[in-house]
């Protein structure tokens, strides 16, 4: 009777861990808000979430007015950009784009070397509009960053380069442009590589935790890479595929070695 009692406390002892186990949604973001119906998280204290431009960014710009004609001056000409792949082909005309120099300048018709590493598209446009507006009325300066991507790569469903248009863009979008995490994906060890004052700098992220919404790697910058890493169960399934790979290469080398020598056995046997 005794024996029976204590294999009653020890099933029911395991089911508890068993059902504890199962609470414990290794998969969830924000873990540490889970029981917290509502609350406020708190972004970048900085307060610095606009991309800047640096060298080598590629920008489109157009300066329009109510008279096109006063204007038109102002703007690169439209282009036939040819492609090796199809240098026969037709293509559409398209407005030509403005590559900034090692030193951060541009160089923009009728007004010369304008520099602009270190500010913002709107910042380069109130720039270009004053010195328009000195002898065109009422101009529209339209600066937009041409070369935003970030790389997706690691443990998401769908490995990718992404291409940014809009302002503001997070881990999460970027995550949601890949297809989400996979199951075999470490939440807590999202490592975020940034180029940066003329080197790469790393950055880890814990995804379970609100608190990195208000890191300043949250808010990707363009040429980011978002690299997910694999958990436990991924890389113990790994060795255990290249392991049976190997073992199984193993045998079939020795299979056929032995399928060999018992041929020339027989062979030999015959004559």
């Amino acid at each position: 009777m005794k024996s029976f009692t204590h294999l009653a406390i020890a099933a029911f002892t395991i089911l508890l861990a068993s059902c504890s186990t199962t609470k414990d949604n290794s998969l969830a973001y924000f873990k540490d808000i889970d029981s917290i119906p509502d609350g406020t998280l708190v972004a970048n204290p900085t307060g610095n979430l606009d991309i800047l431009i640096a060298p080598d960014d590629e920008l489109l710009i157009t300066v329009t007015s109510s008279s096109p004609e006063a204007t038109a001056n102002y703007n690169l000409p439209l282009a036939n950009p040819a492609k090796r792949a199809s240098i026969n082909a037709a293509t559409q005309p398209s407005q030509q784009t403005y590559i900034v120099d090692q030193k951060g300048f541009i160089n923009f018709p009728v007004l010369g070397k304008i520099h602009v590493t270190g500010l913002t598209t709107e910042q380069i446009a109130e720039n270009i509009h004053a010195q328009v507006a000195a002898s065109v009325k009422d101009p529209y300066v339209n600066v937009q960053l041409v070369n935003f991507f970030v790389n997706v790569l690691g443990e998401v469903k769908e490995p990718k380069r992404v291409q940014v248009s809009k302002k503001h863009f997070t881990v999460f979008d970027a995550l949601a442009e890949a297809g989400d995490l996979t199951e075999f994906a470490r939440r807590d060890n999202v490592i975020i590589v940034r180029e940066e004052n003329g080197s790469r700098t790393y950055h880890k992220l814990d995804l379970t935790n609100s608190r990195v919404v208000s890191s300043p790697y949250f808010m990707l910058k363009q040429n980011d890479a978002i690299y997910v890493t694999p958990n436990q169960i991924r890389v113990d399934n790994s060795k255990y595929n290249q392991n049976n790979a190997f073992k199984l290469s193993v045998v079939s080398t020795i299979v056929s070695a032995v399928s060999v020598i018992t041929s020339l056995v027989i062979a030999l046997a015959i004559k």
